[in-house]
Parts: C-alpha cells; sequence; structure tokens
C-alpha cells in the first residue's frame, strides 16, 4: 500500500499528540515504585476507565473480531460478550473491594488475604506464571497482529515489524511509567476510534458492498460454514447445536465464571486491578469500571464488525486475500489478516489515519503490559523474596530493565502463533476452572493460599493433557474440553478449601476490617472481629443491591450493543424494542449508582479538613 505526503504528516501527527504528553511524566515516575506501577494512588475515575477501554482495543482485536465474523457469524462474539458478567460484577462486588484492600499489585494481595508459606508461593509464582509467561502470549499475540498489518501495508518483515514496535514502546514504558501509559492511552483511544469508524464507513461505501442494505442483502444470500446466517446476533438453536452450545451456551453457562482471562478476569485483576488501585478513591475505582465496561462493549464492536462482514463478499476466500496480496508471507495468511486487507480501500488521508490508529492500537496495549508484567516481577518477585532493602530508586530501575527483557521475550514468542483467534483458545483453555475461585475468596473466608496453588496446577495441567491429545488428532471439541478443565479443577480446590489447612485466624481478621467483604461467607470471622452484621452490612453495602446493579449493567449494555446493531440492519421495530429495554434498565441502574455512591461517600478517609473546628485534624477551624 502507497501512503502520500498527507498520510505520513497524519501519521506523524498522531505520534506526536499521543506520545510527547508522555514525556512529561518521567521525572514523577522516577520517584517511587507507587508512582511508576499504580500513579501515587491519584487518578481519576475517567482517566483509569479510558485506559481500561484503551488497553484492551489493541492492534489484534480488530482481526480477532474478523476472524471470529468470518468462521462463526456475527453471533461468534459470544465468546467474548458473555464477559459482561464478569465485567458488571466487577463493578458491584469487586471494584471497591480492591480498592479498600490498599495493595499495589493484585498478587500483593495474596499475602493480606492469606498466611504462611503458601501465600508467599502463591504470590511468587504467579507473578512470575502471569508476569511473563501469560503476559509475554499477550503481547505476542498483539505483536503478531501488528506483524499481520505491516505486511499488508508495508511488506515488512516480522522483524522489521518487531523492531520498530519495540523501540517505540520499550522507550516510552520504561521512561513514564503508568502516569505516562493513562495519558497516552486517553489520547490513543480518541485517533482509534476516529480510524476504525473511518474503515467501516468506506469499506460499506465500496461499489461491491453497497452500503448498509447491499450488505444485509448480499450476506442474507451467503449461507456461512455449517449453513450459518453471517449476521445473525444469537446463533442458530435448531440446525447447528454444536456452534449454538461453543459460542453461547457455553460462555454464557460456563466461561464467564470459570475462567480467567486478562482485562475479563471473575473479581477483577491484572491490569484491570492495576487501575482500580490506582483509582483515588472507592467511588473513582467503581466508576472507571462502569465506564470500562459500557464503552468496552457498546462503542467498540460495530465497526470491526461491520469491516469483517464486508470482508466476506470482498475476500469470500482466504486464497483472495493471497492473490491480493502475493507478497505476503504464506504463514501469515488466516481469517485475522482480513481485517487489514480491508484496509487498502481507505482514500488518500485516511490511511495515515488508519496507520496512526493501528499504532496506538499497538502501544497502548503493549505499554500497559509491559508495565503490568514489570510490577508483577519487580514488586512481587524481585522485591518481595530477592532484594527486600534497596531504594525505590533501585526498584524503579529494574522495573526499567525488566520491561526491556518482557518486550524481547514476547517478541520472540511471535513466532510461536499462527492467528489472533487460536491465542484466544489457547489463553481460555489454560485458564479455565480458575475463575471460581477468584469470585468465591473475597466471599468465603475457608479459600486459603493451597486452595489457589491446588487451581493452578490441576488447570495448567488438564489444560495441557487436551492440547496434547488434540495435537495428536484426539479431535476433542473446545467447549468439551473446557468443560472437562472446570469440572476437575473446581472438585480439586473447593475440596482443598474445605479439608486444607486453614488460613490464620489473625490474617482473616485483619483482612476483613480492611478490606469489609460483604455476605454470610464472612460470619465467624466477622463475629470474631466483634462487628455486628448491621454495623458490617452498612445499611447500603449488601448483596441484594448489588445483584441489583449487576442484572441491570448487564441489561444496559446489552441492549445497547443489539440497539445499534439492530439500527445498523435496518431492523426499527426490533431496535425500538431494545431501546426500550435499555431506556428502562438504565433508571434502575442510576438508582444502584446513587445509592452504592452514597455507600462509599460514607466510608471515604476523612480529609485533614473534615475534622471538627480547631481540631488536630482542621486546625483552620
Amino acid at each position: 500500500m502507497h501512503l502520500e505526503l498527507v498520510d505520513w504528516i497524519i501519521v506523524a501527527a498522531s505520534l506526536v499528540v499521543c506520545f510527547f504528553p508522555a514525556l512529561f511524566f518521567g521525572k514523577r515516575a522516577g520517584k517511587n515504585t507507587t508512582e511508576f506501577f499504580v500513579s501515587g494512588r491519584s487518578v481519576p475515575w475517567w482517566l483509569a476507565g479510558v485506559s481500561m477501554v484503551a488497553t484492551t482495543f489493541s492492534s489484534d482485536t480488530p482481526n480477532l473480531v474478523t476472524d471470529i465474523v468470518r468462521r462463526n457469524g456475527v453471533a461468534g462474539n459470544w465468546v467474548w460478550w458473555a464477559f459482561v458478567l464478569t465485567g458488571v460484577a466487577t463493578v458491584f462486588f469487586y471494584a471497591r473491594l480492591w480498592r479498600r484492600s490498599g495493595v499495589m499489585t493484585d498478587l500483593e494481595f495474596y499475602e493480606i488475604r492469606y498466611s504462611g508459606k503458601a501465600a508467599g508461593f502463591v504470590r511468587g509464582f504467579r507473578s512470575v506464571y502471569l508476569g511473563l509467561f501469560f503476559n509475554c502470549m499477550i503481547m505476542a499475540s498483539v505483536n503478531l497482529a501488528a506483524c499481520k498489518i505491516a505486511g499488508v501495508l508495508f511488506g515488512l518483515d516480522r522483524w522489521q515489524t518487531l523492531l520498530i514496535v519495540g523501540v517505540l514502546n520499550v522507550v516510552f514504558a520504561t521512561h513514564s511509567g503508568l502516569w505516562g501509559v493513562l495519558v497516552i492511552d486517553m489520547v490513543q483511544f480518541i485517533i482509534k476510534m476516529t480510524a476504525v469508524i473511518a474503515a467501516a464507513y468506506f469499506a460499506l461505501q465500496l461499489p461491491q458492498i453497497g452500503g448498509l442494505s447491499g450488505l444485509v442483502d448480499k450476506l442474507s444470500a451467503l449461507p456461512g460454514p455449517g449453513g450459518i446466517n453471517y449476521l445473525n446476533i444469537l446463533p442458530d438453536f435448531t440446525n447447528n447445536w454444536d456452534l449454538a452450545v461453543a459460542v453461547f451456551i457455553m460462555p454464557i453457562a460456563v466461561q464467564w465464571w470459570a475462567v480467567w482471562y486478562p482485562g475479563a478476569e471473575p473479581g477483577g485483576g491484572s491490569y484491570i486491578a492495576q487501575r482500580m488501585l490506582a483509582s483515588k478513591s472507592e467511588r473513582d475505582s467503581l466508576g472507571a469500571v462502569l465506564f470500562f465496561n459500557i464503552a468496552h462493549y457498546v462503542l467498540r464492536p460495530w465497526p470491526w464488525i461491520l469491516v469483517g462482514l464486508c470482508s466476506l463478499i470482498i475476500y469470500p476466500q482466504l486464497s483472495d486475500i493471497q492473490a491480493a496480496f502475493p507478497h505476503l508471507d504464506s504463514s501469515l495468511i488466516g481469517h485475522d489478516i482480513a481485517y487489514p486487507a480491508m484496509l487498502k480501500f481507505l482514500p488518500v488521508g485516511f490511511i495515515g489515519l488508519m496507520v496512526g490508529g493501528l499504532i496506538a492500537a499497538n502501544s497502548s496495549t503493549i505499554l500497559t503490559h509491559l508495565n503490568w508484567g514489570a510490577s508483577y516481577l519487580v514488586h512481587d518477585f524481585y522485591r518481595r523474596f530477592l532484594k527486600k532493602e534497596e531504594s525505590e530508586k533501585h526498584y524503579v530501575m529494574a522495573g526499567r530493565f525488566v520491561t526491556i527483557l518482557l518486550f524481547f521475550c514476547a517478541s520472540g514468542m511471535v513466532y510461536l502463533l499462527d492467528t489472533a483467534k487460536d491465542t484466544f483458545d489457547i489463553i481460555l483453555q489454560v485458564g479455565a476452572g480458575t475463575g471460581l475461585l477468584y469470585l468465591v475468596r473475597w466471599f468465603w473466608w475457608r479459600v486459603n493460599a493451597w486452595a489457589e496453588v491446588v487451581a493452578m496446577i490441576s488447570s495448567f495441567g488438564v489444560s495441557v493433557l487436551f492440547l496434547i491429545l488434540n495435537k495428536n488428532g484426539a479431535g476433542i471439541s473446545s467447549h468439551i474440553a473446557l468443560m472437562a478443565t472446570v469440572a476437575f479443577t473446581t472438585v480439586c480446590w473447593v475440596s482443598t478449601a474445605i479439608w486444607g489447612p486453614p488460613t490464620d485466624r489473625k490474617v482473616l481478621i485483619e483482612f476483613y476490617k480492611k478490606a469489609r467483604p460483604f455476605g454470610p461467607g464472612w460470619g465467624p470471622i466477622r463475629e470474631a472481629a466483634g462487628i455486628s452484621a448491621v454495623e458490617a452490612k452498612g445499611g447500603k453495602d449488601n448483596i441484594p443491591l448489588a445483584l441489583l446493579g449487576w442484572f441491570a449493567g448487564c441489561a444496559v449494555i446489552w441492549s445497547a450493543l443489539f440497539t445499534v446493531g439492530n439500527f445498523l440492519y435496518g431492523r426499527t421495530a426490533y431496535a425500538l424494542a431494545l431501546l426500550a429495554v435499555f431506556l428502562l434498565s438504565g433508571l434502575v441502574l442510576l438508582f444502584v449508582i446513587n445509592r452504592v455512591w452514597e455507600s462509599s461517600a460514607g466510608r471515604e478517609p476523612k480529609k485533614a479538613e473534615d475534622g471538627p473546628p480547631g481540631s488536630p485534624e482542621n486546625p483552620r477551624g
């Protein structure tokens, strides 16, 4: 693809606008690890929320959605739309608990929630397991997409793309810490959304497509694999039961609570927890996660989906993509490459905007994962187990060194991956079965550190077994493997929680006083701490209110998502009915949020001027 001068100017302007402000945060980030990894715990809700959205909008996300649409139609997106249940549960059950815990990383949580050597082992093991192995796999998937995009647009080899994005991302990640990442994310999100909306608009204007009505008419007459209708938002439960189970029933019934996946962890975790912990208050933590879920599921998907649907008409077979780009490395050909292949139709100026947007998409995710992974490896492993008494400057320098190391490891893994969808499936499979534990550990005192150890080992072991069997031709379907892994892992960790060594009572009491988890699962600990049930509930911080907010939040997001889709399809009656559901559930959500806001405001730490006049807390009177 040939870029004109105006395109290069737009690309350069996008990079300057994104990255120049981050240069001013280098000095602040270098003060200490709190500034470098959690921005001094002073981030407002809107900045934390936008950063969460920008981080999950990576260069591989449009490719992944296109891959899903081309294989399983629009309904195939339920494999990630089901995570709405996880995200909204985090809003109403977990966001404030994370903020109250006061930890720097979600792994530090283990040593305030559990006791003994097992607690330290879990923290150390997961810091390497997640911060290095899982983190590098995710970054490798993101950079694989960048390699495919650069291969289509510019004919670059993998190593050339990795060198370019590596220099850009590593320099800013090591220099500016989380503050720089947050500011870059805010600007990048605007550029990325503008670019993908433009890509969808120009794809629809192609004469082969004929606008939205032409797209709907052509795809309605084009049956997909197994006779699927590409446009259906729900799968066909009568003629394609296996697909319906794989893409809808399993995600809705099991996957959302049973699987650990970065950005959609049951109970919150990884960089989502990092943003919650960096928020300046409980209210900001809750608001950030709520904004993230609405923007993540409502604002972003349809521009990607529309391009994916258009690609089915322009490139119905993978061979059509290979013919259109004969210079492209054949090992990169997959359904996920159809998205960058559609970008060749962008006019001058918008090509530059898209290139700038794709660079921004790659950077926002890679910068976050570099900072998040470094926080695990430095704060939860190096500082905790190897060098305990060094200066803050030393740990910041270690964080910068580890950032560089992580990118090299992730770059090496790029050569082991094939497509975005395959990587997505591997991550889901390896994390299967552990999700329920991450939900329950906040609300049941019997969950212990050994239960976490057993969950990780059993989940990983069974997942690897299934991967090996399928490599040798066993042909076990993904949903059967997922169900078996979840069942086996759950039995193992629940048995360990019930019959294994309990956590030290003093540690549990201190954790309860600090995080104040609600519900009956902490009854014995609450009594030992001398706190009454009425006092613990606080009048408003209760399960029924949280459940109502969870139900209303899910209804708001799904109804808004499908209202947009049905308007695009021209199905006005369905769209208006869903719009009514959106408005009604929105009113309920606002009611719950106001109640929760009141509860959180009553529990915020007092500021200096909050004391009575003339008191030490308020000397000015």
